[in-house]
């Protein structure tokens, strides 16, 4: 983010999020503390944004449509209460970050004393990329070791496959039986007995 002073007036984007199942919560409480930050810095305040929605929710529409504004560098920042309001899951806050710096854009915490702008902000941004590469790799060795302790357990891995043929299909359903039925019947999904009639039916049209 460049560096500008006070007389300069920074244009910030306000972000607020609340979960949807906290009751006792409302944006506006983070707006007002928000609000009062910028004005106390002499800031514009570009527009602000609104969520209720889990933070583990990578996409958001209030995050979202902020995102597309930053990507034109409508605004110098994005001003947050605190940084688990803008995401949860490292991995997720990294990549935003990233986002934003590309776009030459700052992220700033009222709460937290945070600011990519400053020295301990760019070391927030490195500590957070070396975090979220082990987050990563964490999760693809426990994907990995689940799989091996699957096949050691003789699971089969993959998509169930369905023994029952076609014409065992049309069958059913010659006899008068429904989809649902007829899914409920061998085990198959009701829309799985769909495709399976609907090819049968392309591949009679191309043979004829």
């Amino acid at each position: 983010m460049n560096e500008k002073s006070n007389k300069e007036q920074m244009t910030v984007a306000l972000y607020a999020r609340v979960s949807r199942h906290d009751k006792e919560q409302t944006p506006e409480n983070q707006l007002l503390k928000l609000r009062r930050f910028a004005a106390h810095r002499e800031w514009q305040i570009f527009e602000e944004f609104i969520d209720i929605a889990s933070g583990g929710k990578a996409s958001r529409p209030g995050l979202d449509r902020m995102m597309k504004l930053a990507r034109g560098h409508r605004f110098d920042a994005v001003l947050i209460v605190r940084i688990d309001r803008i995401g949860r899951s490292v991995r997720n806050l990294h990549n935003l970050l990233d986002e934003l710096k590309r776009a030459n854009v700052g992220l700033i915490c009222s709460d937290q004393e945070i600011d990519t702008s400053s020295p301990a902000g760019k070391l927030l941004y490195t500590i957070l990329g070396a975090v979220s590469e082990l987050e990563l790799e964490l999760i693809r060795e426990r994907t990995m070791d689940g799989l091996a302790r699957a096949r050691a357990e003789g699971k089969t891995l993959g998509r169930p496959r369905f023994d029952i043929s076609d014409s065992d299909i049309l069958r059913l359903r010659a006899e008068g039986l429904s989809l649902k039925q007829i899914a409920e019947k061998i085990g198959m999904s009701h829309q799985g007995v769909k495709k399976r009639l609907r090819k049968v039916r392309v591949t009679k049209r191309v043979e004829n």
